[in-house]
């Protein structure tokens, strides 16, 4: 997933992406100067999250 497709997945603003990334706060990969996030890994945080 990009960054826009997460934002649209989560709900949340590409902002609000950025500043997770910045605080270590998602899991992510950075691939030629991109983030990529994949989707089972962010289900798995989200339902940390919401412990």
């Amino acid at each position: 997933m990009t960054i826009e497709d997460l934002a649209g997945y989560l709900k949340v603003s590409r902002r609000t992406i950025y500043e997770w990334l910045k605080q270590n706060k998602i899991p992510a990969i950075k691939l030629v100067g991109q983030w990529r996030f994949q989707k089972e890994k962010i289900d798995t945080w989200m339902e940390k999250q919401a412990h």
